[in-house]
């Protein structure tokens, strides 16, 4: 007889001990931080990006022959008109010679046609025909002048060498890659976007702005350069920006390097509020929720309809929530409904 009383009173004694558990987890006041919902203004998108070279050239010889030198290295900064490569250029040192010949010949005979015309001792048919063999002797001795400058490669711009393509003593074709010459200094990013996105491109209202890894703490506006109205591949549609070169003063951006790209356009999404993700509840059970804090500092689990991610860290709700509502944004699996919570930031 005295075991079934004893457990009846180890069951009361558990149930009264579990109720005032429960009502004093209700009572205890837990510390949280929180956001006022507010109306979407503008939706941000992020990119990840990269700087490219604004000047960048593959060099080549307008002229087949054998390599006499290459006279800068990977990674050498050079200036404009300094000498980068040249061929040999006996060959068209003699040709050179030989054009020259031709034409002080042809020189000679149109002037002593001149003179003999003005006594009437040649016809004006042989005058023409002097002076167009002389045109003509001029026109290829030039371009045999024309043809020694090129044995000799030079920068056309300030610039790093970015590699090198050929070696000395090697024979190289006309139009053959010598080497690649870029501007250290960039103002150009470029990126991939998808299809459904490149309607913000032709929006007015849409911003620029650009983050680089190797300056996290500093973000940059830019403006829109030029897209690809169709892409050659699934990667999606190129598009290009420039950056604020006012903005550049103290930083070195040179190509290569990683950047996150935010376009911020000003969508009116009617009805629908913006929270931070880290506000949004989802226990295994299933659905999406939000706790609002109410008037009397105690929290109420509110279910909501997701909209679309704003950034990287904002989501838009379409239904559940509205406009200066008090959002939890941290702790929310710790939290039960009618809990009583101090605001942290209030």
């Amino acid at each position: 007889m005295c075991r079934p009383i004893l457990f009846l009173l180890l069951c009361v004694t558990l149930q009264g001990s579990c109720g005032r558990r429960v009502e004093n987890d209700l009572d205890r006041v837990r510390s949280v931080k929180v956001v006022t919902a507010r109306d979407v203004g503008y939706v941000d998108r992020d990119f990840a990006g990269m700087s490219t070279a604004d000047d960048a050239t593959m060099l080549a010889f307008k002229l087949s022959g054998q390599v006499a030198s290459v006279d800068v290295g990977k990674g050498d900064f050079v200036r404009r008109g300094e000498l980068l490569a040249q061929l040999d250029p006996r060959d068209v040192e003699l040709q050179v010679a030989s054009d020259r010949s031709q034409f002080e010949r042809a020189t000679s005979q149109y002037e002593r046609m001149r003179r003999l015309l003005e006594r009437n001792a040649v016809s004006q048919q042989d005058v023409e025909a002097a002076e167009a063999a002389y045109v003509q002797a001029r026109s290829k001795y030039e371009n045999s002048r024309d043809l020694l400058a090129q044995t000799k490669l030079r920068a056309p711009f300030d610039g790093v060498i970015e590699r090198t393509y050929v070696d000395a003593y090697q024979r190289v074709e006309s139009g053959q890659t010598i080497l690649r010459l870029v501007n250290p200094i960039s103002t150009t990013v470029e990126f991939t976007m998808s299809e459904k996105s490149m309607s913000v491109l032709a929006d007015s209202s849409s911003r620029y702005f650009v983050r680089f890894d190797n300056y996290p703490d500093l973000l940059f506006s830019a403006r829109l350069d030029s897209y690809a109205k169709t892409a050659s591949d699934a990667s999606g549609f190129p598009v290009s920006l420039k950056l604020n070169k006012a903005e550049l003063q103290g930083v070195s951006i040179s190509p290569g390097m990683t950047c996150q790209v935010m376009i911020r356009t000003a969508d009116n999404l009617a009805g629908e509020v913006e929270v931070p993700l880290t506000a949004i509840y989802a226990p295994a059970q299933g659905g999406t929720y939000v706790w609002v804090v109410d008037k009397e500092s105690r929290v109420e689990l509110r279910k909501v309809v997701l909209g679309e991610l704003l950034g990287r860290d904002m989501v838009s709700i379409r239904q559940g929530l509205n406009s200066g509502d008090e959002v939890v944004t941290a702790g929310v699996y710790r939290l039960r409904e009618g809990e009583q919570v101090k605001i942290l930031n209030p």
